[in-house]
């Protein structure tokens, strides 16, 4: 493991009558510890789980490349402080590493190919091959198949986002390829069975509180899929 724990600390929550101090899951949670290579982070929408990866990502010292901002009618100055209360254990020290987000991942390929421009041969990390000019779903399997296959810390948000079933599990082989490598550690926040059927993978349910490890099928996602397709039977 490159991180060995995320510890929450409710005694630095700013005010815990706002979004995102006010969840239950970040009030009652003391610590999550990550032993295996490959973790995810499951629960409906609105649980938090996005928010604590991004938070446990900038404590970690990595870079959220972020879309274009725009004006809110509403400003939450708290929204995004949540990394302030975590604290992070390192293993063997601070490594390297990149996040990936389903709704921000547009932007980065488009500043891929502005390095390019001025630092010839950053293509080649991905593959050789313009993430714009790609298909979605193509552009995202060049950056996962870049990063599933170099060690380092990675966080990826809901990574199933444009992917069919299919390239779904082409993802899934990369994951537990490097689940079975443990030169990189992966924390991905997702609804995708597909994805979460990792082997050897640990999975914590944002459905509870405190956050805790729940077993791959009694995930209310991998239920929701079961009783639907043996509905169709």
């Amino acid at each position: 493991m490159h991180v060995c724990e995320a510890r929450l600390r409710a005694d630095l929550f700013p005010d815990v009558d706002v979004y995102p101090f006010n969840l239950d899951v970040f009030t009652k949670t003391e610590s999550l510890e990550f032993t295996r290579p490959v973790t995810f982070f499951t629960g409906e929408n609105g649980t938090g789980k996005s928010t604590l990866l991004k938070a446990i990502c900038q404590r970690c010292g990595i870079h959220i490349w972020e879309g274009a901002h725009r004006v809110r009618l509403e400003n939450n100055p708290w929204e995004k402080t949540l990394w302030k209360a975590v604290q992070v254990t390192w293993e063997r020290g601070r490594v390297s590493g990149a996040f990936f987000g389903s709704q921000i991942f547009q932007n980065f390929a488009f500043l891929v190919e502005e390095w390019e421009t001025t630092s010839p041969g950053v293509l080649e990390y991905y593959g050789g091959k313009s993430l714009v000019t790609q298909s979605h779903g193509q552009s995202l399997m060049s950056f996962f198949s870049a990063v599933t296959k170099r060690p380092g810390l990675y966080f990826l948000d809901e990574p199933e986002t444009a992917l069919s079933p299919k390239t779904q599990l082409v993802l899934l082989d990369l994951l537990a390829e490097a689940n079975e490598k443990g030169e990189s550690q992966f924390i991905i926040a997702s609804h995708s069975p597909i994805l979460m059927s990792c082997p050897d993978s640990v999975i914590y349910s944002f459905d509870q509180a405190p956050i805790g490890p729940i077993a791959y099928k009694d995930t209310d996602h991998f239920k929701v899929y079961a009783d639907f397709m043996e509905g169709m039977k």
